[in-house]
């Protein structure tokens, strides 16, 4: 860096040198032209001093022709003049143009031994840094070696470890399988022995509602033989009954149109068993319903409606009063109201879905079983409802509380179905 600053003043010391003679002599061209040219306007009146006589017989110019023609003299020595110095101006200028070139081409040779010597620098420093890159490449092919050398070694260290903590948890692996093997053993042994002992006193709840069952059918046959209605009352049964058949054919319609949509939207959930499990209800219900539409009822031998009144039940806080054979359909729709609750719980669970009895299909059709007879659509759904409610708790949660299982079927137990109904005797 020194030795390029003393060039750049070295240069700057010729320049200098160079451009000062050339402004003298130009000084000194312009203070000769100065003087020249005041010697010759001294000199120009003196031309015109002698005046010539006119030759005779020429007429003599007159004044005015004079003063033109000392005018156009005038005119004439200012055109030339102004040549002159237009000629002196054009030489100055190829001189000043002449020494800036010269000036340039001495910059241009001090700027390239510059960049020369830059160069011969730059060149210099690039060998130093490639020598000292070299030096440091090779020192750190050295040090990965060690590092390698260093990682091989700590990777078979651990890699020993590592096989015999795999060893030590293989080993408490198998000693854990074993002990879970004996506890689920051993809990499997203990579910059996609850589902025995829980089907053993179903099987006995069952037992009991059958006999009691069979003691107020005995005791209901006994008192129907007493009590028999009139013959009026009988056709007014058979009016009611007729109408209520015609209503509940008509709904059960639309109700198949509400199915169709149900279905559509459970396949959009892609809740699979529960699809399943709708398409097989429908399915029960639409085949119940064309095998009782086939069938021709015998309203004048149906005992039902020449049997008076044995119960009366509560619902929404109004009595009703109802024979055997109504009783009867009414228990009917709890059981089976439980039987398809019990099936939409499981199904419910298996498609991992949030508990919700009432978003079920079959609860808000609550129809199955139902063929228009003997009691109000209304009581059965009611009931039905009552039943299918506790039938999907205990099938959600994997439970027999309510009912019972027995020979392929689920029923609700005795104490609950008398709790529902709560059927009260006529005095």
């Amino acid at each position: 860096m020194k030795l390029v600053g003393a060039v750049s003043v070295t240069v700057l010391s010729l320049l200098l040198a160079g451009g000062m003679p050339a402004h003298s002599q130009q000084d000194q061209q312009e203070q000769k032209d100065r003087k020249e040219s005041k010697p010759d306007r001294q000199a120009k009146p003196a031309e015109h001093q002698p005046e010539s006589r006119p030759e005779p017989g020429v007429q003599r110019p007159t004044p005015q022709q004079e003063q033109q023609q000392r005018m156009q003299q005038e005119r004439t020595q200012q055109q030339e003049q102004q040549r002159t110095q237009q000629e002196r101006t054009q030489q100055q200028e190829q001189q000043r143009t002449q020494q800036e070139r010269t000036q340039q081409q001495q910059q241009q040779r001090a700027q390239q031994q510059q960049q020369q010597q830059e160069q011969q620098q730059r060149t210099q420093q690039e060998r130093q840094r490639e020598q000292t890159q070299q030096q440091q490449q090779r020192a750190e092919q050295q040090q990965q070696q060690l590092e390698r050398q260093r990682q091989q070694t700590q990777q078979q260290q651990q890699q020993r470890a590592q096989q015999q903590q795999l060893e030590h948890q293989r080993q408490q692996t198998q000693q854990q399988e074993q002990q879970q093997q004996l506890d689920r053993e051993r809990r499997q042994t203990q579910q059996q022995q609850q589902v025995q002992q829980q089907q053993q006193r179903q099987r006995q709840d069952v037992e009991q509602q059958q006999q009691r069952a069979q003691q107020q059918n005995r005791q209901e046959q006994n008192r129907q033989q007493q009590a028999r209605l009139s013959q009026e009352r009988q056709q007014q049964l058979i009016q009611q009954q007729q109408q209520r058949v015609v209503q509940y054919r008509e709904r059960w319609d639309q109700q198949e149109r509400v199915a169709q949509q149900r279905t559509a939207a459970l396949q959009q959930q892609r809740r699979m068993s529960q699809y399943r499990f709708q398409q097989e209800y429908f399915q029960r219900e639409r085949d119940q319903q064309l095998r009782w539409r086939n069938e021709h009822h015998d309203y004048e031998h149906d005992p039902y409606f020449y049997t008076a009144p044995i119960y009366r039940y509560n619902r929404g806080g109004s009595y009703y009063e109802i024979n055997q054979y109504g009783a009867d359909l009414l228990r009917q729709a709890v059981n089976y109201g439980y039987q398809e609750g019990f099936r939409a719980g499981v199904a419910d669970r298996e498609d991992r879905w949030r508990a919700d009895y009432q978003d079920s299909y079959a609860y808000q059709d609550a129809n199955y079983g139902y063929s228009g007879y003997y009691v109000d659509q209304a009581d059965y759904n009611y009931y039905f409802r009552e039943g299918f409610r506790r039938g999907y708790e205990d099938g959600y949660d994997n439970r027999y509380q309510y009912g019972a299982y027995s020979d392929g079927n689920y029923s609700i137990l005795g104490n609950v179905l008398s709790v529902i109904l709560n059927l009260q005797p006529l005095q």
